[in-house]
């Protein structure tokens, strides 16, 4: 079967034309036109994987406040569904999806998700402004304040192709982070950063309880807010590709900061007006980037060491 006919059939819609955009990391994406016109975005997997379940679930939890995003069937029930999910345009929930909770604006609606592709409204990026990036800083703000009884989440995680332990906690959030975050990938990273490097994360571990700043309770975080996993519309953010859960709300923010964001000081000061941060978060920024730097040494190799262990050094400085 080829993606097209895929498509067609998880959507209930005949598919008119597919555009492939490339690959991202192990999966491919591509830009797709149904026959009635309707253009939507496809990531795509040659082997079944749970990777698109996980993120549908991420996307339909931050969107709604639900329970545990799995609320949503893999398909559309009919083409009636695909055509209200359009309707709303790129973002926002149904009747069903409000009923559970606030709906984001700042995600999009899951249009079908299985073991081979997920499917969302296609969105085009026209850049970031002042105004939108602090749009999305209020926005932030207000769905990390939705928050959820636990951190982690109730379905396995995903961050590129390594595996989340998502294992739901109460906390506290250091001890959570350092064993779920942390400690996993730090195995897997040891080659690259060497004995020193690798004694280094393990002091951040060790000391993790007093480096980790006032106690927070769980925010309702995306968990890999890089910028390039924003989609700027004219007037508004729109985030894609989550590995969201329960987490640190600081983290969100930590990862905006690691690759650079556009007007990043408009999306921090908009959050911090609607929902101040605690006394010294600006120093605990190494510390929430840890983890995302783990994981591209894992995926990437030694390129990484060096932030990684600056990123640390500045942990243990606090």
């Amino acid at each position: 079967m080829t993606l097209a006919d895929h498509l067609g059939a998880l959507l209930d819609t005949p598919v008119r034309a597919v555009t492939d955009l490339g690959a991202s990391h192990e999966w491919t994406t591509h830009r797709a036109t149904l026959a009635d016109g309707r253009e939507v975005f496809v990531k795509a997997a040659v082997e079944p994987t749970t990777v698109f379940a996980a993120e549908a679930a991420g996307l339909r939890w931050l969107a709604t406040g639900s329970a545990d995003g799995l609320r949503g069937s893999a398909r559309p029930d009919s083409g009636e569904s695909m055509r209200q999910a359009h309707s709303r345009g790129p973002t926002g929930g149904t009747e069903a999806d409000t009923a559970v909770g606030h709906a984001s604006a700042l995600l999009p609606a899951v249009l079908a998700a299985d073991d081979r592709m997920i499917v969302l409204p296609w969105l085009d990026d026209t850049g970031a402004t002042p105004d939108t990036a602090a749009h999305l800083g209020r926005e932030l703000a207000a769905l990390h304040a939705n928050t959820p009884t636990k951190f982690g989440a109730p379905w396995p995680g995903w961050i590129a192709e390594l595996p989340l332990d998502n294992t739901l906690s109460a906390g506290p959030w250091p001890q959570w982070y350092a064993e779920r975050r942390l400690a996993p990938y730090l195995p897997r990273a040891a080659a690259h950063l060497g004995p020193d490097g690798t004694h280094l994360l393990e002091q951040v571990i060790d000391r993790i309880e007093t480096l980790a700043g006032p106690p927070e309770p769980p925010a309702r975080i995306h968990g890999d807010l890089w910028s390039g996993n924003i989609v700027w519309t004219p007037d508004r953010a729109v985030l894609i590709d989550p590995a969201a859960h329960g987490g640190h709300r600081e983290t969100d923010l930590a990862v905006l900061a690691l690759f650079g964001a556009p007007h990043l000081d408009r999306i921090l000061n908009a959050y911090n007006e609607t929902h101040p941060l605690a006394d010294g978060w600006r120093t605990r920024i190494p510390l929430h980037q840890l983890h995302h730097l783990l994981v591209h040494v894992v995926l990437f190799g030694a390129s990484y060491r060096a932030q990684t262990l600056a990123a640390a050094t500045a942990a243990l400085r606090g």
